[in-house]
């Protein structure tokens, strides 16, 4: 019979499976036919490979730029493919012959022939990082292995079968095949025919009994007929258009950075069977907040690099979710290692702000930070956020004309500034301050043991990673461990610095928003200003917040924050609101990595695509986009429980706290918010 194409897969199968019911054996084409590609060039794998050899050039001392790399390896397979053609049919090259010739070229024989593997290592994880099963294929083959058929893989590839196998194993069909049959062992394909006579004498199959399925006209159709083979070729014009647009974004991206944020969602995008339903929570995680956190630690990798940090630690609760985004992104992207290590520190604005008064006091600039929350009024929420017995301070208190109930925000009834005058004229007194010293002497002792068990003092260059705002846990932190001479250099970096209140650098500590930073003036990174809290929710680990460090006989103890008041369970009621949006976060990890090293562009690369994905999220969302995004609860332990003058609230509502009938029917709502915005930028 002559070979039929069919135009999309069910009419194939449907066929396919009349046609098998009389035949014994059954193969499949792999590339283009089983599995799929998310790049639209197969090619472009190699780039990566060639930048991972060119990294480990430097460590070698024999460095080569990836392009050389890249030339290089083209003209040794090239040579290959021209001598395996004097002896055979086929053009064809065997990877581990030729990219062993390659590494020896670079590295030398003896250190070339020990990289091999792991070079070989990192080209099938990029393949199958870009690769997909094709469903309906799949279920079909799984199928006829089921009904006992006999089933056979035969690719025409540079890669042995011995790579193949994998790549089929990873996409978990290595149990169904009776073999997988590669080109590049025997140097017989498909493409001139002698493929199949060689398996069907291997194998002692007879054509008559043989059904093949692959997507090329010439070597899967003509070929197997000519050989007796019976063919069904697949010409997916969905998946020609699917390829079509990933190319044209591609190449978009080569000279209008905005495209290359699109190209990198493209990449990231699930095909086949990885596309089921999902919550819109999920794929908000997955497309929006998923990449900015990839984009957050790749630059947080290079940085780290590039003033030789040997240790991250990420912070908060936050923290945890970017520490397990680095470990499922950072293999694709920096497969050579090199990384500094990472740590998880359990750490709180509650219980570093007590730790960080043993040494310095309580300061003028903590003081004003206890201040910043609405609902804190007076001296007892001031011992509430550092851990202090107010009850210890009647008399310094009464020396100054205060009490502790004197109110002391401006926002509050019964606010007079002499009161805030003789506060802070307190505060300069050393009775005061060393009470409260010794009061948080022992919060101190204990989180420096915690710190020394987890190595923070090992290093001399520490990167210290938190969600932002202010700064304030790095803050703390610095100031709790300013007094030792083993103290490191403590290099902050937050996802977004809007810097309310001033921080102080010196050469040992530093701070500096990734995202965005309030000191280089970006607007349309300033839009996390009108969300910022969803950021922080979509983030949080699964536990309570840390509420302090306690000293005990033999060491320490983590106080975390119980769960079981109104707070507590209205805090866990947003986790199980947030678990889609988190999963979309957590499972775009892996891909966004591949994507990543596959396309190689850094942070300013991706900045006009940031640009446009926070403003549009952010700035001018639909009413629907904030409706199941925003949260329904935040915990702020920082913010006490008194009403601030009734006045207070009736200042100007931002958007993301709106009414569902103003977001859906008030008129040029977003604009002017956005303008307001734009205002208080401008005059910060």
């Amino acid at each position: 019979m002559d070979f039929q194409t069919y135009y999309c897969l069910k009419s194939l199968v449907k066929k396919g499976r009349s046609i098998a019911e009389s035949k014994k054996v059954i193969s499949f084409d792999l590339f283009d036919t089983l599995l799929i590609r998310r790049i639209h060039d197969p090619d472009l794998v190699k780039l990566p490979v060639a930048r991972f050899i060119s990294k480990l050039s430097k460590r070698y001392n024999c460095i080569i730029g990836w392009q050389k790399v890249q030339a290089m390896r083209d003209e040794i397979e090239g040579n290959h493919r021209a001598a395996t053609g004097k002896k055979f049919e086929d053009h064809e090259a065997c990877y581990p012959e030729f990219m062993g010739e390659l590494l020896a070229r670079i590295f030398g024989e003896e250190t070339g022939a020990q990289l091999l593997d792991q070079v070989t290592e990192y080209e099938l994880f990029m393949e199958n990082s870009m690769l997909v099963p094709r469903r309906e294929l799949v279920s079909w083959l799984k199928e006829l292995a089921a009904s006992g058929k006999r089933i056979f893989i035969i690719s025409d590839m540079y890669l042995p079968a011995s790579h193949l196998r994998k790549l089929v194993a990873h996409a978990g069909l290595l149990d169904f095949v009776e073999d997988v049959i590669g080109s590049a062992d025997t140097f017989l394909a498909k493409a001139s025919g002698k493929a199949y006579q060689m398996v069907a004498e291997k194998y002692r199959i007879d054509c008559k009994d043989w059904l093949h399925i692959g997507d090329n006209g010439f070597s899967d159709g003509l070929r197997a007929v000519e050989a007796g083979v019976d063919a069904l070729i697949i010409s997916d014009p969905k998946e020609a258009q699917r390829k079509s647009i990933v190319k044209r974004i591609y190449n978009y991206s080569d000279g209008k950075p905005f495209w290359r944020g699109r190209v990198l969602q493209q990449l990231m995008a699930p095909h086949e069977g990885e596309n089921i339903d999902q919550s819109p929570l999920y794929i908000e995680g997955y497309n929006f907040i998923g990449p900015m956190i990839g984009l957050f630690v790749q630059r947080i990798a290079e940085i780290c690099l590039e003033k030789n940090i040997t240790k991250i630690f990420f912070l908060s609760r936050e923290g945890w979710t970017f520490k397990r985004y680095w470990e499922q992104a950072m293999p694709a992207l920096y497969p050579e290692g090199g990384l500094p290590e990472i740590e998880y520190l359990y750490v709180s604005r509650m219980a570093l702000a007590g730790a960080s008064c043993a040494f310095s006091g309580l300061t003028q600039t903590k003081a004003d930070i206890a201040f910043l929350p609405s609902g804190n009024r007076d001296f007892r929420d001031v011992c509430r956020i550092f851990s202090l017995d107010s009850n210890k301070f009647h008399s310094c208190l009464e020396s100054f004309g205060l009490s502790e109930e004197t109110c002391l925000s401006h926002i509050h009834d019964g606010y007079d500034p002499e009161n805030r005058k003789k506060f802070e004229a307190m505060l300069e007194d050393p009775g005061f301050q060393a009470e409260v010293k010794a009061q948080t002497g022992d919060a101190n002792c204990a989180m420096l043991r915690y710190f020394e068990d987890v190595g923070l003092f090992r290093h001399k260059d520490v990167a210290i990673v938190d969600i932002g705002w202010l700064g304030s846990i790095q803050r703390f932190l610095f100031e709790a461990i300013a007094h030792r001479e083993d103290k490191p250099k403590c290099h902050g970096y937050l996802f977004g610095a809007t810097r309310g209140i001033p921080y102080d650098t010196s050469e040992k500590n530093s701070i500096e928003g990734v995202i965005y930073d309030r000191d280089r003036f970006d607007l349309a990174g300033s839009t996390l200003f009108y969300a910022r809290d969803i950021f922080e929710e979509a983030c949080r680990a699964p536990y309570p917040t840390l509420n302090g460090y306690k000293l005990t006989e033999d060491g320490y103890e983590l106080i975390f924050r119980q769960t079981d008041d109104e707070i507590g369970q209205s805090e866990l009621a947003q986790d199980r609101y947030f678990a889609p949006l988190q999963q979309g976060i957590y499972d775009s990890a892996k891909r966004f990595g591949a994507a990543a090293a596959m396309l190689n562009y850094s942070l300013t690369d991706y900045r006009p695509w940031i640009n446009s994905l926070l403003v549009s999220k952010l700035a001018f969302p639909k009413a629907k986009e904030i409706f199941r995004i925003r949260n329904q609860h935040h915990l702020d332990d920082f913010h006490g429980q008194k009403q601030p003058k009734a006045d207070f609230s009736k200042g100007f509502v931002p958007l993301w706290d709106r009414p569902q009938w103003q977001l859906r029917f008030s008129p040029l709502l977003r604009v002017r918010c956005f303008f307001r915005h734009l205002r208080e930028r401008i005059n910060e």
